[in-house]
């Protein structure tokens, strides 16, 4: 259970319509309370709570670690896909497996609370696909990719791209066992997400701000997003997209292969 949004049913999660039987009782981290605390209010947490958060985190983290090493001993690169809803994460993807599919396996790891539209998306565009659905939960664990890149059996030098659940928030505090996180911004979201979401652009490694055909259109302070993204995180490195009309996809791809190639071999 989320603990901080009290958003998620364990019982409801299903990987490709199948039920997921998973560990019972999750919690997010007291970093994370910290943060909620200060947006919109403030409660006691009991020492016991306390201690059951860090226990289960510390599940969460230890699997996630089995699964970054599994993954390097695959060759698998894996990428988090992290953003609010609409930011336009599959659309990204999309474009990436038509331009990049004949160089690499993609393989992509679906993340929604209902429906498999993303995962049918992915597999029209010529990617294998699978779709978890989350219930009530707001984003995916570190059991759950597991389970998924079992179904998926991913090959020797394939990217497999995890799009998480549109949130800002909860998935940035669930490690999956990724290799890098990518978070994407649309720039009908507002200059000041960045500040406004702190923790998940200072746990990323890339920041994609998308939709920037509709920049002409739009009162978006593009020079203030990025500053606001350097004071949160001042190692981001940041690229400026559209999915729509493909502009600055091809530094997109060159950031893929030069992290591609940093990966430890084993």
């Amino acid at each position: 259970m989320c603990t901080v949004c009290g958003c998620s049913d364990n019982t409801q999660t299903q990987i490709d319509g199948n039920t997921l039987f998973r560990y019972q009782a999750q919690a997010l981290p007291i970093k994370l309370k910290q943060q909620h605390h200060s947006a919109d209010h403030y409660h006691e947490h009991s020492p016991e709570k306390i201690s059951l958060e860090h226990d289960l985190l510390a599940k969460n983290d230890g699997l996630a670690k089995h699964n970054r090493q599994n993954l390097i001993q695959r060759g698998v690169f894996t990428l988090n896909l992290l953003s609010s809803p609409g930011a336009g994460k599959t659309r990204i993807l999309e474009r990436t497996i038509a331009d990049l599919g004949s160089r690499f396996c993609c393989q992509v790891i679906e993340g929604d609370q209902a429906t498999e539209q993303d995962a049918n998306r992915i597999r029209k565009a010529g990617a294998a696909a699978v779709q978890i659905n989350t219930g009530n939960g707001c984003h995916l664990e570190a059991d759950m990719l597991a389970s998924a890149v079992d179904i998926l059996k991913p090959p020797q030098g394939a990217l497999l791209f995890v799009e998480n659940v549109g949130n800002l928030v909860c998935p940035a505090l669930f490690d999956l066992g990724e290799h890098r996180r990518v978070v994407i911004l649309s720039i009908t979201e507002g200059e000041d997400k960045p500040i406004k979401y702190p923790y998940i652009f200072h746990g990323a490694d890339l920041l994609l701000i998308n939709k920037m055909d509709l920049l002409p259109h739009l009162e978006f302070d593009l020079d203030a997003c990025i500053n606001y993204a350097k004071t949160v995180n001042p190692s981001l490195t940041i690229l400026c997209i559209s999915a729509q009309s493909g502009e600055g996809f091809a530094a997109w791809y060159q950031w893929l292969a030069a992290e591609l190639k940093s990966l430890p071999k084993q």
